[in-house]
């Protein structure tokens, strides 16, 4: 199998590229190396002929479409796209361009190409990667989200996924594209950018210095640790169904607040300061605009579909994430 994977650089790219390399398969990495990308790791793997890394930007819809004429991959995953809510923002056109237009160049690259459902000369899918935010928002009380629940999209970030998703539903519909698309919640693990929650504040603790928690802290989300997010993608590619959509969650709901106050006290433990606290770095700031309250997806689907569920805890993952930050990158 010959996987092509657009935005293999960035934090979920890698981790799945990594899973991925496991089995022996040809990879093919199509990234433009942003700030959030691991570029330094994603080099020592094709310098080693692990991967084929091709530096470029999923909106050049003429050299995507020259590497799916070159390598005709079998599984096409994107993971390209700008995700950070505070970015989006403050810059909601880079957005735009990448998560909307991005997806176009890729899907109209596929449908020029040729790729259809019931190609006998080809065994191929791909794999729009969503997330939860296009549900929108809920209230604390409220069920779940599950895969038909309404799009209501709060931030310029998720609204452009919504969008990209419409869009590659429009061409498995229209055109007859394989398509798949998975909407997950948030992710943690190793190689994630210190713009997200997790990583900063354990980039934070480990300078000791103030960390920022939006309003009073008291928003929600469900965590995922990446490893099981990968696990499940795999699943999703090998035998999911085409057309349809997967929700994959962790099963773990948490205030942001008590996420932070994790994270601090396992500091105390590992790194205890005479005299402090960690959680006394814990700084209240002004409340991002449109901050959804609470996001959480119901997981029955991929479950009795697929028979996946996250294996990894959270306080093992949280730990792991921890000791990987400390011992791989310079905090």
């Amino acid at each position: 199998m010959t996987y092509l994977i657009f935005g293999g650089a960035g934090f979920i790219g890698i981790n799945f590229v990594k899973n991925i390399l496991k089995f022996n398969e040809k990879i093919i990495v199509f990234d433009k190396l942003t700030k959030v990308s691991n570029a330094k790791e994603i080099f020592s793997m094709s310098t080693n002929n692990e991967i084929i890394f091709i530096n470029d930007d999923i909106c050049n819809a003429v050299e995507v479409y020259k590497c799916l004429a070159k390598y005709q991959p079998n599984y096409i995953i994107n993971f390209a796209a700008e995700t950070h809510v505070d970015n989006s923002i403050e810059k909601p056109l880079e957005f735009v361009k990448t998560n909307i237009l991005g997806i176009h160049a890729i899907l109209e690259s596929l449908r020029k190409y040729g790729y259809k459902i019931n190609d006998k000369n080809k065994l191929f899918r791909f794999l729009n990667i969503s997330t939860d935010e296009v549900f929108g928002s809920l209230e604390e009380n409220e069920e779940p989200f599950v895969e038909d629940s309404k799009y209501y999209p709060n931030s310029p970030y998720s609204a452009t996924k919504a969008g990209a998703d419409h869009l590659a539903r429009s061409f498995y519909r229209t055109y007859g594209i394989p398509i798949i698309t998975t909407n997950c919640s948030n992710n943690y693990g190793p190689f994630q950018h210190y713009e997200k929650l997790i990583p900063l504040t354990i980039k934070k603790c480990f300078n000791l210095e103030e960390i920022p928690v939006y309003g009073d802290g008291s928003n929600i989300r469900d965590w995922i640790f990446v490893d099981d997010h990968c696990r499940a993608l795999k699943l999703v590619l090998d035998n999911g169904t085409i057309g349809e959509t997967y929700n994959i969650g962790g099963n773990f709901e948490m205030r942001n607040i008590d996420l932070v106050n994790s994270i601090c006290i396992y500091f105390d433990k590992i790194k205890p300061q005479k005299k402090m606290k960690y959680s006394e770095l814990i700084t209240f700031v002004e409340d991002r605009l449109g901050h959804d309250k609470r996001y959480s997806v119901n997981n029955k689907k991929i479950l009795n579909e697929l028979n996946w569920s996250p294996l990894i805890s959270f306080e093992k993952g949280l730990k792991k994430t921890i000791h990987w930050y400390i011992n791989n990158t310079k905090l």
